[in-house]
């Protein structure tokens, strides 16, 4: 079975702390594809990449529509648009806001349980509101691994306890404790995909 190679983050309000905790604990040997989506405002120019990058040993990008996922890479959704996974490229789109919310963190981590099912890790850090559950309940139901912020380590514990509320997670743990997880579930193959009705896909 593949390993779990694809990783998708989604965090909102205190999230650039968290993040960057997280990326700095990661190592430089780490050869998962990462992909981030931060609520941020409409129409502000994101430096995100550039702060991330500088965070830890992987590079970070705005991705253009269309590109080939690569390895090692952290894809850093811009404003306003959604981060979707599709077959093996990412694509940057304009659609409709969903829960109110674009970029939408539910609709990144649900394509990516779709399209890599039980590849993918999913990761919900601190933020306001409950933009993820769903999200991470498609990555949960698919045989994806899910992780949380620690409510008492984020800045704003209510996505992560949201997700508490309708999410069995697999781990609960500090953001600067995220790189040795990933490396070491990166690392191991990925379980069984779960046998699924038509009605449940």
């Amino acid at each position: 079975m593949a390993k779990g190679d694809i990783v998708v983050v989604g965090a909102s309000a205190g999230g650039i702390i968290a993040l960057v905790e997280l990326l700095k604990s990661i190592p430089t040997d780490f050869v998962a594809s990462v992909f981030v989506v931060l609520h941020l405002p409409a129409y502000s120019p994101s430096v995100l990449p550039e702060i991330l990058s500088r965070a830890g040993e992987l590079n970070a990008v705005h991705p253009i529509d269309g590109e080939v996922v690569k390895p090692g890479l952290v894809y850093v959704c811009p404003p306003d648009h959604h981060l979707i996974l599709e077959g093996n490229r990412v694509l940057v789109k304009k659609g409709p806001k969903e829960n109110n919310f674009r970029p939408s963190i539910d609709a990144l981590f649900r394509s990516a349980a779709y399209v890599y099912g039980t590849r993918v890790i999913g990761i919900v850090l601190s933020g306001l509101l409950n933009d993820g559950t769903s999200g991470l309940w498609s990555v949960k139901r698919l045989g994806g691994v899910t992780i949380i912020q620690e409510p008492a380590d984020a800045d704003f514990p209510n996505m992560p306890l949201n997700v508490l509320e309708y999410v069995k997670v697999d781990h609960s743990i500090r953001a600067s404790d995220m790189g040795l997880l990933l490396k070491q579930l990166t690392t191991e193959r990925a379980s069984k995909k779960p046998k699924l009705s038509k009605e449940e896909l």
